[in-house]
């Protein structure tokens, strides 16, 4: 029985491997993905018919080209039957959306709490959860998965959210109250992942990004904390504990402001939202949102456009330090951080320019995530995709 096990790994490798090649170069024919996978013409017309059928892959008009013969058939990315929930846990919002295999958002939900109360915090995140996944459903797409980004440290393996300084959350078992909440409402057999915030945007940033991404690409998610995903050689960049990327709580400045961690001149100290707010506050207003402060830039109050801009001054620096660390070849700016517009972003591309022209070197590219404020969520159902198109 060893060998039936084999044998159904290697199809689902050979099965996958023609998944991403289509995804990296869309209308490619079968004879196209035999020359670039290795696998016989047969094969590929074998595996490639039960993506079809499966939702996978759908088959495009035939081009008329002139040529003589038999005309290959195109093949794509099925982007309307299937789909993965993707849900963030928030400081104090959780954000759920579904999304197409390529990336387009097809249902999403909002809602705040107070409380931080794991408990009562996460049977929320559940049934948004499980609204997404019967939502989707019932249009009639099958859903391949579920995934959560969490605001801290995680322990993938265990599903633990080890450290989250934001709500005071410390060693929280998060998947197992997860799945069994699943199990209950009948969705018991549907994968389901874990990760930190800003990993699986920047999952969502590679699975979904215009091809081909470059690469390193380091995902910055920028709101009430500050944080780092890395996609490197087509994976997550996690470190020897898997607690990479908490870039937030990197030194700016020496016995620089507090920060939420209890050390002094953390990056999230100077660009997190309640650093700017702080900043900002003539009227005492140091837990302003983003939305709140979008209003005042936008009205023109100095305190606000100035705090903001120096934000984008230490984002700038903090981009600095991580293109030395890194050489990525993009980065992509998200969170409700971003939402602050041009004082922000072109304080931090005037910093990082700055820099590149004193090293006499070309800056990184810098863009903005295309999810906005829902990144996470998008980036959480990308992490679905990430996982099931690398079998091993």
């Amino acid at each position: 029985m060893p060998i039936t096990g084999d044998q159904t790994l290697l199809k689902q490798i050979n099965r996958m491997a023609i998944v991403r090649r289509v995804r990296q170069q869309a209308g490619q024919s079968r004879a196209d993905l035999a020359k670039e996978t290795g696998l016989t013409k047969s094969t590929v017309s074998l595996l490639a018919q039960e993506l079809i059928d499966e939702g996978w892959l759908v088959e495009h008009e035939i081009q008329i080209t002139g040529a003589l013969g038999r005309r290959p058939t195109p093949l794509a990315i099925d982007p309307h039957r299937l789909a993965m929930v993707g849900a963030e846990l928030g400081v104090d919002r959780i954000h759920v959306v579904a999304t197409s295999l390529t990336g387009e958002i097809v249902w999403q939900a909002d809602e705040d709490f107070l409380s931080v109360d794991a408990e009562g915090v996460l049977q929320r995140l559940a049934s948004l959860l499980i609204d997404g996944i019967v939502s989707v459903r019932a249009s009639g797409r099958q859903v391949l998965g579920a995934g959560v980004g969490l605001p801290g440290a995680v322990d993938e393996s265990a599903g633990i959210l080890k450290v989250a300084p934001n709500l005071g959350w410390r060693d929280i078992d998060v998947a197992t109250p997860l799945r069994s909440a699943l199990t209950n409402a009948g969705l018991g057999d549907l994968p389901l992942y874990l990760q930190n915030e800003a990993d699986v945007a920047a999952l969502g940033e590679f699975e979904f990004g215009e091809a081909p991404v470059p690469e390193p690409l380091v995902y910055l998610s920028l709101g009430i904390g500050v944080g780092a995903g890395v996609v490197v050689n087509d994976r997550l960049f996690l470190g020897s504990a898997g607690f990479a990327g908490e870039v937030g709580h990197s030194i700016l400045q020496v016995a620089g402001p507090r920060c939420s961690c209890g050390r002094e001149g953390c990056a999230e100290a100077y660009i997190g939202l309640r650093a700017i707010a702080q900043q900002s506050a003539g009227d005492g207003d140091v837990q302003a949102s983003a939305g709140t402060l979008v209003a005042r830039a936008s009205a023109g109050d100095p305190l606000t456009i100035s705090a903001v801009q120096r934000a984008g001054h230490y984002l700038g620096v903090l981009m600095q330090n991580l293109w030395t660390a890194f050489d990525p070849g993009r980065f992509v700016l998200g969170g409700p951080t971003c939402e602050l517009g041009a004082p922000l972003l072109d304080a931090a591309r005037e910093t990082l320019g700055r820099y590149a022209r004193d090293a006499g070197l070309p800056p990184p590219e810098v863009r903005v995530s295309r999810y906005g404020a829902r990144a996470v969520a998008a980036g959480a159902a990308g992490m679905v995709l990430h996982k099931l198109v690398r079998p091993l």
